[in-house]
Parts: C-alpha cells; sequence; structure tokens
C-alpha cells in the first residue's frame, strides 16, 4: 500500500490530468450537439466493429456444428437430384431406385481418419453398428463420385476400404450403352484422381469423354456417376478392353461421406450364398 501512494504521489500531475480531461471531454460531448451526435457515431461504429468480429468468431467455433448439420440435409437433397422419393425427416433419407426397384437409404457420416499415399489405402467414419452401419456397404461421396466399401465395424465407428485398394473392384457400366465393366485402382498407376475400366466387352467402344457410372448390380444404386473415360480403348489379352478413368471423387478433400443402406442386401446374400459354384 505505501508504495502505491509513492507511486500516485510521484505521478499525480499525469492522473490529474487525465482525470481533468477525461471531464473536460464529458462537458464538451454533454453541452454541444455536434461533438456528441459525432462521438455517438464513432462509439457505435466501434461496438458494431466489435461485435462482427465476436460473431466471426462464435461461427467459426460453430463450423463443426453445422458442417454435419449441411451433410445430413445434403442427403435429402441428393434423394431428390435422383429423382428418388419418400424422405422421412426423422430417419435415414429413404431411396427408391425407379429402374431396379431397390430400396436404399443414405446416411451421413464424417470422415475422421483417411489416407491416400498407400497402396490399399482405408479410410474411418464416425458411424457404426449402433447406426445400422454393416460390412459391405457401399460408399459415395457427397457431390458425386464412389468412394469404397464398408470394412470393419464397431459400435461407434467404420472403416471403409477405400476405391483407392487393390482389393476393390465396383461393377460400373458406360452411360451411353450400358455396357459392363469392372472400376478398378493402381494397376501400375497410383495417381488418386485416376482408375480403370476393365472387363469391357472388345466390340464396344469407348471414347474421351464417355461418363462412367455405377451398374446397379452390387451394393451401389444404379446411375451414381463414376468418372469419365481419359484413354479408351486399351487392347488386353484377354480379348476385353480396358481405359483410363479421371474419377469423380476427390480422395484428398474428403470430409463427409454417404453409407448406401440397400434394403435387401441381406435377402440377396441369402438367395446369392444357396446358388452351388458350376451348377
Amino acid at each position: 500500500m505505501r508504495n502505491l501512494w509513492i507511486f500516485i504521489s510521484r505521478y499525480n500531475a499525469f492522473f490529474l490530468f487525465i482525470i481533468f480531461f477525461t471531464v473536460g471531454i464529458y462537458l464538451t460531448v454533454k453541452n454541444n450537439s455536434y461533438q456528441r451526435s459525432v462521438t455517438l457515431n464513432s462509439t457505435n461504429q466501434i461496438v458494431g466493429t466489435a461485435y462482427e468480429r465476436l460473431n466471426v468468431f462464435k461461427r467459426y467455433l460453430n463450423l463443426g456444428m453445422v458442417n454435419d448439420s449441411l451433410a445430413a440435409e445434403n442427403a435429402k437433397l441428393k434423394s431428390q437430384l435422383l429423382s428418388l422419393t419418400t424422405v422421412d425427416t426423422a430417419k435415414d433419407v429413404k431411396v427408391v431406385d425407379t429402374v431396379t426397384n431397390q430400396d436404399y437409404t443414405y446416411l451421413a457420416a464424417k470422415v475422421i481418419k483417411n489416407s491416400i499415399t498407400l497402396r490399399n489405402n482405408v479410410m474411418t467414419i464416425n458411424k457404426g453398428s449402433i447406426d445400422g452401419i454393416k460390412s459391405g456397404m457401399a460408399v459415395i461421396a457427397p457431390q458425386k463420385g464412389v468412394v469404397g466399401f464398408i470394412r470393419d465395424v464397431s459400435e461407434h465407428l467404420a472403416t471403409i476400404q477405400s476405391l483407392l485398394h487393390k482389393d476393390t473392384k465396383i461393377s460400373v457400366t458406360l452411360k451411353k450403352n450400358n455396357a459392363l465393366g469392372s472400376l478398378v485402382w493402381g494397376d501400375g498407376n497410383f495417381d488418386i484422381k485416376k482408375a480403370f475400366i476393365k472387363e469391357v466387352p472388345n466390340h464396344i467402344k469407348m471414347y474421351v469423354g464417355d461418363t462412367i457410372v455405377t451398374s446397379g448390380f452390387a451394393s451401389f444404386p444404379k446411375g451414381i456417376l463414376v468418372g469419365r473415360i481419359s484413354k479408351p480403348n486399351v487392347a488386353t489379352n484377354d480379348n476385353f478392353l480396358s481405359g483410363e478413368v479421371n474419377l469423380f471423387t476427390d480422395f484428398s478433400t474428403l470430409q463427409y461421406v454417404y453409407v448406401v443402406k440397400y434394403k435387401k442386401a441381406e435377402e440377396q446374400k441369402a438367395l446369392e450364398s444357396a446358388v452351388k459354384p458350376n451348377e
């Protein structure tokens, strides 16, 4: 306390100046309309700027919640874009494939881990068995493109065997004529933006720019956009053609994905398992 008094007494002139200066400003603003209006306008501008910066900071803190909400909403919008019906806002988005009469639902999930530099790439999402996720379910990208298949599932998490994996094979077709093929990755080219369509009948001609879509013969709904042909009609030794495909999915920026739940998956699996090979 003694030191405080010594400090104040030493700088009393400065403190008196501050007090008289403040009083002078107050009296000037109070008794002069012009100075009062200028002061109020300046104060409002400063306060407004401060509130604007505070709101920007609050919005930044809420980005995670907003992204989760947008992902769920995009799942509903995606169903409408695909001309699909019966959206239950309280549940997963129901998808009815009008071509093959198959029922699907899309479940939005957040990517919490993703590898793209390996020969066999796997990603992890924040949905698991309590959300109805099962091994073998197809996974697609939010805008367009395929991602892969569900691999292992725990209660709250699941891993995805990415398209960027040597064991991933997806049944696809040329959109223009429904010619079947298989989509694979890493056959001599480990570019994450490219894949290969193989096993295309050799009487089918592919052209640069041809669109590749899912065939609907596996877990994926029919007609999901995959990519475009960049190098067509590469001959193979088995009387089939192959081609290089520029993928629509950008695996380096994936933050959200849609898990596709196929309503008849268990029924189809049980039926097909009853068929003996070579029958």
